[in-house]
C-alpha cells in the first residue's frame, strides 16, 4: 500500500470515528431532549390538576433535593426559569402566586435574574410575588462572607457570580419596577432586622430562625430574604 492510500485509509477512519461521534451526541442529546418533553408534559398535567382545584399554584425553583408538600417542585432541566417557553408550556399567565427561589438568583448574573423578573412577571396571579433569598453580603461574619462570596470556599460558592446586599436588592427590584418587602437582612451597620414571614409563603430553610447553625451560634447562618411582586411606583419598605 502506497503512502498516499494509506492517507486516506487513515482518513476514512477519522471521518467514520467523527460521524460515529457526532450520531451518538445527536441521539444522547435527542433522549435528553424526548425525557424533559415527556418531564414537562406530566408537570403540566398536574398544574393543571392544581388550577381545576381550585388551589394556589406554589413553585419552587431550583429546589435540588427539596420537597415542601402543596409546592410544585422544579429544577434543571424541567424548568429553565430563564427561558420564557418553558414557563408559557407549564404555567398560563397570571396562574402562579407564589415563587420560591432560596439561593438560587445567586448563581445568574446580575442581568439574567433581572432577565428572570421580566419573564415570571406575567405569570404572576394577582397578589402573587416571589420570595427571594440569597447570602447576605452585608453579614458581619467575615468567615461567612468567604463562603459565600464570588469563588467564596463554601459549597456550590464556586459558581457564585453576585453576592448581594439589601442595597443591591432593592436597587434592582425597583428599577425593574418591582415593590418588595425585606424580611431579614444585616444593614451597613451590622444591624440585623427581621419581620414575621409565614412559612407557608415559602419555607427558607437558610433564615434566622430555621437553620440549625444558629442555635448554637445566633445569626451565624442567615440569608437575605424578600418577598418581591410587580407593583406600582412606590419602592418598598425596611424595617
Amino acid at each position: 500500500m502506497s503512502d498516499k492510500d494509506a492517507s486516506f485509509e487513515d482518513k476514512g477512519v477519522s471521518m467514520s470515528f467523527t460521524k460515529q461521534i457526532r450520531g451518538w451526541w445527536q441521539s444522547t442529546a435527542l433522549r435528553k431532549e424526548l425525557s424533559k418533553r415527556k418531564a414537562q408534559f406530566l408537570l403540566r398535567k398536574r398544574v393543571a390538576r392544581i388550577a381545576a382545584g381550585g388551589e394556589p399554584l406554589r413553585v419552587v425553583i431550583g429546589s435540588g433535593d427539596t420537597n415542601y408538600e402543596g409546592w410544585v417542585m422544579t429544577d434543571l432541566p424541567i424548568l429553565n426559569a430563564l427561558d420564557r417557553r418553558d414557563w408559557g408550556y407549564l404555567f398560563k399567565r397570571g396562574s402562579v402566586h407564589r415563587v420560591l427561589a432560596e439561593h438560587v438568583i445567586e448563581h445568574w448574573h446580575e442581568d439574567e435574574f433581572c432577565a428572570f423578573l421580566r419573564i415570571v412577571r406575567p405569570f404572576l396571579a394577582e397578589g402573587g410575588f416571589v420570595r427571594l433569598a440569597v447570602p447576605d453580603g452585608f453579614h458581619p461574619d467575615p468567615a461567612y462572607i468567604d463562603h459565600v462570596r464570588v469563588n467564596g470556599v463554601g459549597p456550590g460558592a464556586d459558581d457564585h457570580k453576585v453576592l448581594y446586599n439589601h442595597v443591591m436588592m432593592t436597587k434592582l427590584l425597583s428599577e425593574e419596577g418591582y415593590d418588595y418587602r425585606l424580611l431579614e437582612y444585616f444593614d451597613e451597620n451590622r444591624g440585623f432586622h427581621q419581620l414575621n414571614w409565614e412559612e407557608t409563603d415559602g419555607f427558607v430553610y437558610r433564615s434566622a430562625g430555621h437553620d440549625p447553625r444558629n442555635a448554637e451560634i445566633p445569626l451565624s447562618y442567615t440569608s437575605l430574604i424578600v418577598d418581591t411582586w410587580p407593583g406600582s411606583e412606590d419602592s418598598g419598605f425596611y424595617v
